[in-house]
């Protein structure tokens, strides 16, 4: 037994906190926010999970705000690190240093999945000086990865190597929407070949000069009608006047849910009330009680709307001659259902915390049985991955669509709906096939 120290009291087990107690606490928090979402966890379930008291964390933190922050700017550091790794001179790094920096990326991203999730989810809870910081350093991030890809490929336009850069960034991001793993060696690798082939890809109407020609929207767009149409009302009536009669007006429960989807998608979920949807609909806010009990009961309909025009679209797509054609036509639905209408986008983001505990298991019923046909027609067409490796591929391409369609940087490109079939279709190995190059590594692969 260690003696007393003299005139001293004998240090108590608490009073021994580790050296690095700020980021145990971090990570403590982190994996709270991802599982509940940051609004459904408090200071005092932290500072339990810890072994603490609520007291003793604010030692560490000014409130629950300064964790996240702290959380999201160390993700940050260690993706920075690891851009400033592969140009030790502070300079972009060379074409034979991409693969390294793609190696470091992947790493982290498999390392460090809690932090990818909450920059994606609940980055908005920030205050707005600390989402321009994290906006700038990621922007300045993303610059160095732009003059990589040019200097790599000089004949593409720098707009379209920024549009590649991000879809990299979203294939790293995907692997925090999903739960599905491999051995983290091959699940690196796994990730920088994904990665490499989006940032080799040829974007329609992109020669090799880096000359564009028109290129025409998904074959599928008039599943979700057009973008700028301003959603389910007007491409129902557009269906009514070319048909020489027009449809019947639409229920008030689909004028409620459609005019709250168009809210919740301008505004954000929590900004947005019954009276104010209610007035969006042309009737007192108490009166949107009759269709639908609360706010959230709102937000299931919506993503069971989604998905059941998803589920629909897969249903037609599986009835192309075989898997790859059967592929293109699944991207090219979800591609216009996602640039069509707000439901998918709505779906996307929100907090998972605000979604009806009683709508939860059938959305992700939903989610499952659509990601399902993804995965068993890519098992089709590459036997080479085995179930997981295909879940990870498919999430990426899901995530790349979504990513863009909500990044402003990109998503007012006049060609955004078939560069996101052409990119979706990449991260699946498609066109590599067409090229006649090297097959993507699969699960035989050491």
């Amino acid at each position: 037994m260690a003696p007393t120290p003299p005139g001293g009291k004998r240090p108590r087990a608490s009073d021994k906190r580790p050296r690095d107690r700020k980021t145990q606490l971090a990570a403590v928090a982190a994996e709270l926010f991802r599982g509940r979402g940051y609004h459904g966890v408090g200071i005092n379930d932290i500072a339990a999970a810890a072994g603490i008291t609520g007291p003793a964390l604010y030692r560490h933190f000014k409130d629950k705000q300064a964790i996240l922050a702290h959380v999201l700017r160390a993700g940050l550091d260690e993706v920075e690190a690891a851009t400033d790794a592969a140009s030790p001179d502070g300079e972009a790094p060379s074409s034979d240093q991409v693969d390294t920096l793609l190696t470091e990326l992947a790493a982290k991203s498999v390392e460090r999945r809690d932090a990818a999730a909450l920059w994606r989810w609940e980055g908005r809870h920030l205050d707005s000086e600390t989402q321009r910081d994290l906006r700038e350093r990621s922007g300045a991030m993303l610059a160095t990865w732009t003059k990589v890809l040019l200097r790599v490929r000089p004949a593409l336009p720098p707009e379209d190597a920024e549009l590649l850069c991000w879809a990299a960034l979203s294939v790293f991001g995907s692997v925090s929407v999903h739960r599905t793993s491999v051995p983290k060696r091959r699940f690196e690798t796994l990730l920088v070949d994904i990665a490499t082939r989006v940032l080799d890809a040829d974007l329609p109407g992109t020669g090799s000069e880096g000359g564009r020609d028109p290129a025409p929207s998904p074959a599928g767009a008039a599943v979700g009608g057009d973008p700028t149409s301003g959603g389910a009302s007007a491409s129902a009536g557009a269906a009514g006047a070319a048909g020489g009669e027009p449809l019947p007006a639409p229920s008030r429960r689909e004028q409620i849910l459609t005019e709250a989807t168009e809210l919740f998608a301008a505004h954000g979920f929590s900004a947005v009330s019954m009276d104010d949807i209610g007035r969006a609909a042309g009737i007192a806010g108490p009166s949107v009680y009759r269709h639908f009990p609360s706010k959230a009961s709102l937000l299931g309909a919506i993503g069971r709307r989604a998905g059941d025009r998803l589920l629909l679209a897969a249903e037609d797509a599986l009835r192309s001659d075989g898997a790859w054609p059967a592929l293109h036509r699944l991207a090219e639905s979800y591609v216009a259902t996602l640039t069509g209408q707000p439901e998918l986008l709505v779906s996307f983001s929100v907090d998972r915390v605000h979604i009806d505990e009683r709508d939860r298991p059938e959305l992700l019923r939903i989610q499952r049985e659509y990601v399902s046909r993804w995965v068993g027609l890519l098992e089709a067409a590459r036997p080479e991955l085995d179930t997981r490796e295909a879940k990870i591929t498919v999430h990426a391409a899901l995530t790349v669509a979504n990513d863009l369609t909500r990044t402003r940087r990109v998503n007012r490109r006049p060609h955004l709906p078939a560069e996101l079939v052409r990119l979706m279709g990449t991260v699946l190995g498609e066109h590599a096939r067409e090229r006649g190059g090297a097959e993507p590594a699969g699960a035989a692969d050491p």
